[in-house]
């Protein structure tokens, strides 16, 4: 059994990750922190074998307390988990010693399959992020097609295709009436696309998710 400790502090993120790996058979969610002093005192209690560690978080951050953990307990795996796309904190990640990094914007299946990874001793970097840190080795030198392909990139939060037609339609102002009339679907069905829409661009209505969908170039 994969023992795993979560580290955010949003109740929220914290409760939806529990409920994801509570489907699985081989993972046990063994403790909740919203902080990294939390983080360390249960290490403390019961190490675990893996940390979702978010970044962010007051009192100490996800790096300080990745830190401390690596040095008190060096066999303990952590994966930070963030929604920056931000290359400054893969890089101080690993070196505080974190052997992983997702963005919580990741398909619900993907955690699961990367606990598993990173607990056969393999280290996670998502493509795009890992791209970016060859470009800086090479010092700034990118094939043609890489420069296409990190140019045009937009977040995409792991949204479907028809989720992103229905994100369309609400950023234009569309009500679920007609975003279901339009799309052809159940009025009901819209609302569980939106519910998702939310969820995974971690906004709680439609002005922060027209906001955030401008300000990360989320559609073309």
């Amino acid at each position: 059994m994969i023992k795993v400790v979560i580290a955010d502090d949003q109740d929220l993120i914290r409760g939806s990750l529990r409920i994801v790996l509570r489907q699985e058979s081989d993972i046990e969610v063994i403790g909740l922190a919203g902080n990294g002093k939390e983080v360390i005192d249960l290490c403390q209690k019961e190490p675990p074998h893996i940390i979702l560690m978010d970044i962010n978080m007051p009192e100490m951050d996800g790096i300080e307390a990745t830190r401390y953990i690596k040095e008190h307990f060096p066999d303990i795996h952590v994966i930070m988990l963030t929604t920056f796309h931000d290359m400054e904190y893969v890089k101080e990640a690993m070196k505080a010693g974190a052997v992983g990094y997702l963005l919580k914007a990741m398909q619900p299946e993907d955690l699961a399959s990367s606990i598993r990874l990173v607990h056969r001793g393999e280290t996670l970097i998502p493509q795009d992020i890992a791209k970016r840190m060859i470009f800086e080795w090479t010092g700034g030198t990118e094939t043609t097609s890489t420069k296409s392909s990190s140019s045009e990139k937009k977040p995409s939060y792991g949204l479907t295709e028809r989720e992103l037609d229905v994100l369309r339609l609400m950023v234009t102002g569309k009500d679920n009436r007609q975003i279901a009339n339009i799309l052809y679907l159940a009025e009901g069905t819209v609302k569980n696309h939106i519910s998702r829409i939310y969820s995974k661009l971690q906004v709680t209505d439609r002005v922060e998710l027209i906001l955030r969908v401008r300000e990360e170039q989320v559609l073309d």
